[in-house]
């Protein structure tokens, strides 16, 4: 059942990149790096847009499913058509403001306003988390308070306490997550199509069986397969701050769809997760760095602080990968296989052992973190 959607992914999305490619070539929505800094890996202009054809690929494969004869996407409540709508609309929000992102150069208080937009767009056709579970036993419930905020076609468009508000940080999160994954080549693209087959397990598991949220990560899976081929170091076209955060908006998504899976998501978006939780950190609290044994305390000198918390820089996970001396391939394929082990070992663990999986990935990332600053210290030394 699930081989077509995958097979068909993955091939619809190989002509939509070379399509893609020759139109942001045509219209100069490139990545150049003469325009910027010592962050770029790369010396020849890339097209970007790419996640374009993630988007086209996904929600053409999806309309299919859904509007065909038997309705498939729709066939139980586990995803309703005001779901998929949400989540359309809220890629094409992300989209939209990233291709304005990549075209003009956007300021982080200008560029943050599609993730947010995406994130409650989402939040009010009804995704949302409405419960945790208590690693100890049990359920947290979240949906507290609810108020309807409007009806259409009978069905409620309502806001619930904490619930929403809880769900709107996990979806950006996620998004700021890819975003800020997405320097190396195919780095945010591999992580995506391997959460997505992840959550694709985790929709089929005896406790929780939901088909719809499978077919959906499969599809999400093999587009992004199919555009990795040509973004792969040497990377041919990179996904654009549109392709970047969808991603990360997708996956949130389909998490929370499969019933709440958000620890297996966690467990597979574990490293990038505490990767930007430390950078966003260091920068917030003056510019600290691992190899640096003083902590810059004059704020002034990086700007405010939403462009210290937006600016780029090498000092990420993987950045400190290439320091430490891995190749770029190397870095890459080193940060697939952590992501595949705990994201595979999550599917065969419950809350509990899902939690000390978490803490066991906090533990890998520190020990990968110092090994990482004391090669590269290392090196310069020698």
């Amino acid at each position: 059942m699930y081989i077509i959607p995958l097979t068909i992914s993955f091939i619809i999305a190989i002509p939509a990149v070379l399509i893609i490619k020759r139109l942001a070539l045509k219209y100069k929505i490139i990545d150049d790096p003469a325009d910027s800094s010592e962050r770029r890996l790369h010396s020849e202009p890339i097209p970007l847009l790419g996640g374009l054809a993630i988007f086209l690929g996904f929600f053409a494969i999806a309309a299919y499913y859904a509007f065909r004869t038997d309705r498939i996407l729709f066939s139980t409540s586990s995803i309703l058509p005001k779901h998929l709508l949400g989540i359309f609309i809220g890629a094409l929000i992300l989209m939209i403001g990233g291709f304005l992102d990549d075209k003009y150069k956007l300021k982080p208080k200008y560029s943050i306003i599609a993730p947010i937009l995406a994130s409650i767009v989402v939040i009010i056709s009804g995704v949302a988390i409405t419960y945790i579970t208590n690693p100890f036993g049990g359920v947290i419930k979240l949906d507290l308070w609810k108020i309807v905020l409007f009806k259409w076609n009978r069905l409620p468009y309502k806001i619930s306490l904490p619930s929403d508000l809880i769900t709107f940080f996990w979806i950006l999160g996620m998004i700021y997550t890819t975003k800020l994954l997405d320097g190396l080549d195919g780095l945010a693209a591999g992580i995506t199509a391997i959460g997505a087959i992840v959550i694709f397990g985790a929709s089929l598991s005896k406790v929780y069986i939901i088909p719809q949220v499978a077919l959906l990560s499969i599809i999400l899976a093999g587009t992004a397969a199919g555009f990795l081929i040509f973004n792969f170091n040497p990377a041919k076209i990179f996904l654009g701050e549109g392709g970047s955060t969808m991603c990360g908006f997708l996956l949130a998504s389909l998490a929370i769809l499969s019933q709440g899976k958000i620890a297996v998501t966690l467990l597979v978006m574990g490293i990038p997760i505490l990767d930007v939780l430390w950078v966003i950190g260091r920068r917030v609290f003056g510019g600290y760095s691992l190899f640096q044994r003083e902590v810059r305390r004059d704020f002034s000198e990086v700007g405010s602080m939403g462009n210290r918390i937006f600016q780029a820089d090498r000092k990420h996970l993987h950045h400190r990968l290439l320091d430490a001396g891995f190749s770029h391939r190397g870095a890459v394929l080193f940060l697939y296989l952590i992501t595949a082990i705990f994201g595979i070992t999550s599917l065969f663990l419950q809350s509990k052992g899902r939690f000390v999986a978490l803490g066991m990935l906090f533990a890998v990332m520190v020990v990968v973190g110092i090994w990482a600053v004391r090669r590269y210290r290392k090196e310069i030394r020698n």
